[in-house]
């Protein structure tokens, strides 16, 4: 047995009895629709991609670009 398939083996064997000690992970509903925060974090981080727009070249690549404060004429 090489080191790894010990490390495995330990690491199954302690995960295997904190299961049994604090129950199995919960890991929620799976099929319920994600709920957005909409924290200071997220604001920030919509406030910053306000300013970035997304184009294609014609090859399919996507890209961002900057949005230009220029008024256009």
């Amino acid at each position: 047995m090489t080191s790894d398939e010990k490390f495995v083996e330990k690491f199954m064997h302690a995960t295997d009895h904190l299961r049994k000690v604090f129950g199995p992970a919960d890991q929620g509903d799976v099929d319920a629709p994600v709920v957005h925060r909409h924290d200071k974090f997220e604001d920030e981080s919509d406030d910053q991609l306000a300013h970035i727009e997304q184009h294609t070249d014609s090859s399919g690549h996507h890209y961002a670009v900057q949005k230009s404060n220029k008024p256009t004429d």
